[in-house]
């Protein structure tokens, strides 16, 4: 349970004092990570909050206005405020980013490929916070778009966050990757950092994105992070830009 803040506390951190509303954010965030409110679902009103925290309602107010920002929760008028959730809307305009070269955005046809379990790499191991060795699991799909291949992920999964996760849970899902982890783990994906670069296909891209070897295929690396920007998922795609490109809105408001 979240200890109360006086009238006029500012909590110490490494930079010295922050503001009352930090301290706020930073606690109800740790009432999200711990699943007090699970997905989709209401939080207090803000009179109650504020009450919990013994603050104002100004402060409080400001502590949610960043969480809404950063999409964690999402404000709906006259109904309060909820965890945000991850469904199709929300994958389309705020991680996928690939799109016709007319602007066109289709949600795209997946189909897994591989899905096993291995050891952490060095490299990977870096990149998601974990020991070299430490077990994962690597995911395969291709995605299609207008019924053609586009896209060839390969998915790293750190498994000690997604024990029970098997080939005919990630297949048998109803709604979209992040919705399993939110849902089924109580790990909300809130953001991605992604850096791009070209690269030659292989033979076995060539293949499966039906395209010649050593094709220019524009390659995606991502982390995933939850809260506090902790790592969840390493993901590389490999696009091919035929007749697509990567576009990407800063700014652009969530509409899912």
């Amino acid at each position: 349970m979240n200890q109360p803040i006086e009238p006029g506390f500012a909590a110490a951190g490494a930079a010295g004092f922050q503001p009352l509303y930090r301290e706020v954010k930073r606690l109800l965030t740790q009432s999200l990570i711990e699943g007090e409110w699970p997905a989709g679902a209401a939080l207090p009103s803000e009179t109650r909050l504020a009450q919990r925290y013994k603050v104002s309602i100004g402060t409080l107010r400001k502590a949610i206005d960043e969480l809404v920002a950063e999409r964690i929760v999402t404000r709906h008028q006259g109904r309060g405020t909820f965890v945000a959730t991850h469904n199709a809307n929300r994958l389309m305009f705020h991680f996928f980013h690939i799109v016709g070269r007319d602007g066109n955005m289709e949600y795209p046809t997946t189909r897994t490929l591989a899905f096993r379990r291995g050891k952490a790499g060095a490299g990977e191991a870096g990149r998601l916070s974990i020991a070299v060795g430490e077990p994962v699991l690597r995911i395969r799909n291709l995605l299609s778009l207008s019924g053609r291949p586009v896209i060839l992920d390969d998915i790293v999964l750190p498994q000690a966050l997604f024990g029970d996760l098997t080939e005919k849970i990630f297949t048998a899902r109803d709604n979209t990757i992040y919705h399993l982890y939110q849902t089924r783990y109580g790990i909300n994906v809130l953001r991605s950092s992604e850096r791009l670069s070209a690269v030659l296909a292989d033979a076995d891209a060539a293949k499966l994105l039906q395209v010649k070897k050593g094709a220019p295929l524009l390659a995606i690396n991502r982390t995933a992070l939850t809260y506090r920007d902790t790592p969840v998922e390493l993901r590389l795609s490999l696009v091919n830009t035929a007749a697509h490109e990567y576009a990407s809105d800063l700014g652009r408001e969530d509409r899912g």
